[in-house]
């Protein structure tokens, strides 16, 4: 359908939409400029229907999460829409030659001045700019796709204007949108953050309480199930014990799992009981405890341990943690103080904190 509306009406084409009363034999070259038969008419209905017919089902498809795409239908539409204006500037100038301004008397002094199909590629580029928000790159894509040097001008300005009036009525694309409705926590390099605070306003634990985390040599493997059990945490930070809350290192929930199911398939000794060590030295038995003596044998985790996580101090404005998420691709950083574990950040806490300062703001500009 696509390859239709682009197309130009020639001798051998024989679709409703080139049904023009044209008589081939006294034209000069090119495609001559003609009354539109009825075939013509017949096939502006059925574009009309196609284009409300794309429009709500690619709304429906594209909010339902069917993989049907965004991309061509959008293509579609523009162009739907490209060429009826075409075919509707043809038929003006076809009518009104003589009553034009001027600027038409020298572009029309050929019979061949007005091309459909150009007007087609034309609104297909810039509804496809509108949704999207594309410029050079939508401009280099439809030049591939036309091989045609003197459309680049046309569509430049199409994506440009397509830009600038989606920009009016909304910052967002359609696929910055999307990402906004479904919360997912990306943040967008464009935007500046200038609010001031700092790294321990945005951590959780807020209140008193305490963080999940995992100690280095005191923890047995069901404490170390249970935690996994009761929550859905991506990993957890490892401190030395729970009264000095000293960071350790981070450990992944996939990493942890994946080594105690092979833990259980080569040891057979190991049980409930087994210590899980995070680290490279065996804390020393209390003989005098006959838990201790009979205790099963360790499970030694050291090595899928990450000993450099990424840390930050509760004193770094918020600013930096920003840029920090941005440039090195975080999904979370540990915030501490003197060596301690305060808390965590992920990215979600971020974006959910630029959203409150953001909202905060624009409230307060209004109010004021």
């Amino acid at each position: 359908m696509i390859l239709l509306l682009f197309s130009e009406c020639g001798v051998t084409n024989q679709e409703e939409i080139c049904d023009y009363n044209r008589n081939y034999t006294n034209a000069n070259g090119g495609t001559p400029i003609a009354e539109a038969g009825a075939g013509v008419y017949t096939a502006m209905w059925k574009l009309t229907l196609a284009f409300a017919f794309k429009l709500v089902a690619t709304i429906f498809t594209f909010g339902i999460k069917v993989p049907s795409g965004l991309f061509i239908p959008s293509l579609c539409m523009g162009a739907i829409i490209g060429r009826m204006a075409g075919i509707g500037m043809e038929q003006i100038v076809y009518f009104y030659k003589d009553s034009l301004p001027a600027f038409f008397e020298g572009q029309c002094g050929q019979d061949s001045c007005i091309t459909p199909g150009l007007y087609a590629m034309v609104g297909a580029a810039a509804v496809l700019g509108g949704v999207t928000r594309m410029t050079v790159s939508l401009v280099v894509i439809m030049f591939e796709v036309t091989g045609g040097v003197r459309y680049i001008v046309p569509l430049m300005a199409a994506c440009m204007t397509s830009k600038w009036v989606g920009d009016a009525l909304g910052r967002m694309g359609i696929y910055d949108a999307h990402i906004s409705l479904n919360g997912y926590p990306f943040l967008d390099i464009k935007e500046e953050f200038d609010h001031t605070s700092l790294a321990a306003e945005v951590m959780q634990p807020q209140s008193n309480e305490p963080l999940h985390v995992m100690t280095q040599d005191s923890m047995t493997l069901s404490e170390v199930e249970d935690l996994l059990d009761r929550t859905d945490h991506n990993g957890f930070p490892v401190v030395v014990s729970m009264e000095s809350q000293y960071l350790v290192g981070y450990i992944i929930r996939r990493n942890l799992n994946l080594a105690i199911q092979n833990a259980k398939a080569r040891i057979e000794d190991v049980t409930g009981e087994s210590l899980v060590l995070f680290t490279n030295h065996i804390p020393v038995l209390d003989r005098r405890d006959s838990s201790d003596v009979n205790r099963p044998p360790p499970l030694k985790l050291w090595k899928i341990l990450d000993l450099a996580p990424t840390c930050i101090t509760d004193k770094t404005p918020m600013e930096t943690v920003v840029n920090m998420f941005r440039k090195l691709g975080l999904r979370q950083t540990l915030v501490t103080h003197n060596g301690r574990l305060l808390g965590i950040i992920t990215k979600k806490d971020v974006l959910r904190h630029k959203n409150k300062m953001d909202h905060e703001e624009s409230a307060a500009l209004l109010f004021n």
